[in-house]
């Protein structure tokens, strides 16, 4: 992404590449949320899950394929002003520190850009979040569930806290985004830098398209390398019921600590790394197509 693109662009085209990560990554982020909020088994009891593989036969087995994109219909909603808000954060945190339009930003500067970002997100994300966590965590079968799908779990929380209780987790979200979001945009735009061209050489659309999946790919892998432990402490507070952590986070870290070790931080890093290339690549694919289009639509936008 060349530095003077507009906020706007950014903001437009990221909400189409979020469309596009979430079809492409919701199957395992649900197995994701499912390995960290699966409780911890008696003594000489197996767990409700080995691992990655045998979670996704598991819920394959008890819900259908359908059960692996349980509540998608949070973020497939919220992802397009979610990711237009991110990229916005991005373009803006940018803008803040050029002293001209053209100008390129070191890697510091980067990481501060795409970390503003990372507030940005948070106001819509957290709900989103904690929505698709509780949706996420139902299990099929005959048992009876809580939450009869995204709307449905909205007014259930807002009956039982309010707002406040739609917005539970959004502190251990922003933790997670950014940090993360610093180093999810730092990534790709050195990458970028690193695979482009020398000035004048004719631009080869394979090796460009190549280019953007690997450097998209790689840039998932490092958001997830640097959110994952805030990560697993938002799901654990998100999914528990009102009143287990009276201290929020802090809590829930002290818990994690205590009952299962500094490893119990990356619970489900493997369906999430499993996830972060492809999921990615495609999120950087469609911002690119998105604004090479708007830069024949709309030019001076």
């Amino acid at each position: 992404m060349s530095q003077n693109k507009s906020p706007v662009k950014y903001f437009l085209s990221g909400g189409f590449g979020g469309v596009c990560t979430v079809l492409a990554g919701h199957p395992l982020d649900t197995i994701k949320v499912r390995l960290q909020t699966m409780p911890i088994p008696p003594p000489g009891q197996a767990p409700l899950y080995a691992g990655t593989l045998d979670c996704a036969k598991k819920t394959i087995a008890r819900e259908g394929f359908r059960g692996l994109y349980k509540g998608m219909s949070a973020p497939i909603t919220g992802v397009a002003p979610i990711f237009a808000v991110s990229f916005l954060g991005f373009g803006v945190g940018k803008r803040l520190q050029q002293q001209t339009p053209d100008e390129e930003l070191n890697n510091v500067q980067l990481f501060v850009a795409g970390a503003f970002s990372g507030i940005f997100t948070t106001t819509v994300m957290a709900p989103g979040e904690r929505i698709k966590c509780l949706l996420q965590i139902q299990q099929g079968g005959n048992s009876p569930q809580k939450y009869n799908g995204m709307v449905d779990c909205a007014k259930q929380l807002y009956a039982e806290g309010g707002i406040r209780s739609i917005y539970k987790g959004a502190f251990a979200t922003l933790l997670r985004d950014v940090p993360a979001s610093g180093m999810y945009f730092l990534t790709y735009e050195y990458l970028q830098r690193k695979m482009a061209p020398a000035p004048g050489t004719k631009v080869d659309a394979t090796v460009a398209l190549l280019g953007t999946i690997f450097a998209g790919g790689m840039a998932g892998i490092a958001n997830w390398a640097i959110g994952m432990p805030a990560d697993v402490l938002k799901s654990r507070l998100q999914t528990a019921p009102e009143g287990t952590y009276p201290n929020g986070i802090r809590d829930v870290f002290r818990e994690l600590m205590k009952r299962e070790g500094p490893l119990a931080l990356y619970k489900g890093v493997t369906p999430v790394m499993l996830r972060a290339f492809p999921a990615n690549a495609a999120c950087f694919i469609g911002l690119e197509v998105a604004m090479k289009f708007l830069n024949v639509v709309a030019p001076n936008l």
